[in-house]
């Protein structure tokens, strides 16, 4: 009898290893465990498609009568295609119970430390790539940031004299804080502040300061409230607008109060009364600074009261100051103590 040759993939198997029972983990790392167990019986899915033994074909042609030495019987071709049946069901179902041992996770659930993907960022939030970029992103932010003051605007307080002042910080005494009178004598911390450019009401907004005592800016401070501006209410040399907008304050409160000019640092008459809310002519003489619409260059010797308090004692603030006294100015005052008491 002819010898038969070899069949291929006869004895074809898939070497298994035994499962090893799962750590104990965090519940994001099983998660990604679990995420990471079903891509790998995917896989596994995947490669038994591809490298596992094909099935023989059902159909078999009857071989020549020339090449009957190397015909294969049919019980043999039998026993292989059972051979390579059982082999594929065995890798098969070793690859699905892998995948049914392991759910599928969230995908958000199973990234590097369990943290979700950023959310998309909107066209508001991109960097601008230049300036005219630049510019027009930060003219619509500021526009927004107005729009948005002016809706939860506070409506502004008015004293019997016109002083217009808005309550910043209240006071921490609550309503048993005592109100400061005329002819008390009181400890104020004040910053003067010039306005910024996007004020909606002639106090809110962000401000510059000119000068100030009791915040700590000063060269001769060493910390907030370590130097007091100390008056007596009604004072003839205090400002008006200062004098006006104490009475009835709390003790402990800050209050923001407008200031114009003829109620500042302006000498009073008609040859100077040409700034904000004037009208008088002014002087002629021009400064380095941009003045409001409504206002009128005035002459700083004949106009600048450089007797009326609070004044600055640097001469560079000085200097600053009197560029800046015919403009519409803020004082930012807390009121610190009431006939000495705090």
């Amino acid at each position: 009898r002819p010898q038969r040759p070899p069949l291929a993939n006869r004895h074809r198997t898939t070497p298994t290893t035994p499962a090893r029972p799962p750590p104990t983990m965090a519940p994001t790392t099983k998660t990604a465990a679990a995420a990471m167990a079903a891509t790998a019986a995917l896989c596994l899915l995947a490669a038994a498609s591809a490298f596992a033994p094909p099935l023989p074909s059902r159909t078999t042609q009857t071989p020549p009568r020339s090449s009957a030495l190397f015909a294969v019987r049919p019980d043999a071709v039998s026993d292989a295609d059972a051979d390579a049946a059982s082999s594929r069901r065995s890798f098969l179902g070793a690859a699905a119970a892998i995948a049914l041992a392991f759910p599928p996770a969230d995908p958000a659930l199973a990234l590097v430390k369990g943290n979700a993907p950023p959310p998309p960022k909107a066209k508001s939030d991109r960097k601008c790539s230049n300036v005219e970029e630049c510019q027009e992103q930060a003219e619509r932010l500021a526009k927004q940031q107005e729009e948005e003051a002016r809706a939860n605007a506070v409506p502004l307080s008015v004293t019997p004299s016109g002083t217009r002042y808005k309550e910043m910080e209240p006071s921490p005494l609550g309503d048993s804080a005592p109100l400061a009178s005329k002819g008390d004598t009181v400890d104020v911390y004040y910053k003067v502040l010039k306005l910024g450019k996007r004020s909606y009401d002639g106090i809110s907004g962000e401000a510059t300061v000119v000068f100030s005592r009791g915040y700590g800016l000063e060269d001769d401070e060493n910390k907030p409230e370590d130097r007091a501006f100390t008056f007596t209410v009604g004072d003839p040399t205090v400002i008006d607008a200062l004098n006006d907008a104490l009475i009835g304050m709390p003790l402990g409160s800050t209050r923001r109060v407008a200031v114009l000019p003829q109620v500042g640092w302006r000498k009073p008459g008609r040859e100077c009364d040409g700034g904000p809310g004037g009208s008088g002519a002014g002087g002629e003489l021009k400064t380095d600074y941009v003045v409001v619409p409504t206002a009128t260059m005035v002459a700083e010797e004949a106009c600048f009261d450089k007797d009326r308090r609070p004044f600055p004692t640097d001469y560079a603030k000085q200097r600053r100051m009197a560029q800046r006294f015919d403009q519409s100015l803020i004082v930012e005052v807390k009121l610190g103590g009431i006939n000495g008491g705090k």
